[in-house]
């Protein structure tokens, strides 16, 4: 593929962002990780599922350009599709990253159910100040940090190092920058020795315990990104600003 490796060995699944050197997704690279995903669905023997990054960071985001005209509703089901497909999987979703993790990469990242992160690492999602949101963020940060302080995020657009983001709960673990390969195969060792099928029934109980369905929410939030929030000036406003390296003139409308 293109823009990612993947590979599946002794129940480790691994996909590895490769569009250096930010690894901005773009709707193609999207469609390679989604087949991945579709592929692997029905293995009976996964157990994880690990999301690692080469180059400077793990993922700026996605493409500002394909957030317009009539990609948006194209770039919406294809970075839509890599959650759905993530919250069938059976097998635990485990993100390793590295330098900057925003954006689309950033709720990719957290949407996994376990996240290790060296000391480079910073979390965060700046869609408001383009004039845009960041639908899984809205959707899962909540669940994840409460109410006060996934609003506080997503309303600032501030980045957080990796050592505020373990604080917050928002990551499993933080390791010195250098150790992360060798500190991520030592995370997901236990899970490797596990029964993949208890796994699966184990994560099953959790979601249904917390009656947490992503499928309705993620259509209500979809429908309002698409139908409300992109036909505002301010959000065509925000984002033209930022390919023009402009600020934007908001008009409030």
């Amino acid at each position: 593929m293109k823009y990612i490796d993947a590979h599946i060995r002794g129940g480790l699944g691994t996909i590895t962002l490769n569009r250096p050197p930010l690894n901005i997704f773009n709707i193609e690279m999207m469609s390679e990780i989604n087949d991945t995903l579709t592929d692997w669905i029905e293995n009976r023997d996964l157990k994880v599922v690990l999301l690692n990054a080469h180059g400077k960071c793990f993922s700026s985001g996605v493409e500002v350009a394909e957030h317009m005209g009539d990609l948006v509703s194209k770039m919406i089901e294809s970075f839509h599709g890599m959650f759905r497909l993530m919250d069938r999987l059976g097998a635990v979703t485990v993100s390793s990253v590295h330098g900057s993790c925003l954006g689309g990469g950033c709720e990719l990242s957290i949407f996994c159910d376990l996240v290790i992160a060296d000391d480079t690492a910073r979390f965060g999602q700046p869609e408001i100040q383009l004039g845009v949101l960041p639908p899984i963020a809205v959707q899962i940060m909540p669940r994840i940090l409460g109410r006060k302080a996934a609003m506080e995020l997503i309303f600032s657009g501030r980045i957080v190092s990796a050592q505020e983001a373990i604080n917050m709960g928002l990551i499993n673990k933080v390791v010195a920058e250098g150790d992360l390969t060798k500190e991520t195969d030592r995370f997901i060792r236990p899970y490797l020795s596990l029964s993949a099928e208890v796994i699966r029934v184990t994560k099953k109980a959790i979601k249904r315990g917390l009656m947490d369905d992503l499928e309705p929410s993620l259509r209500i939030i979809e429908d309002i990104y698409l139908n409300e929030l992109m036909t505002t000036a301010d959000a065509q406003e925000g984002l033209q600003a930022f390919l023009e390296r402009r600020s934007p003139n908001w008009k409030n409308c």
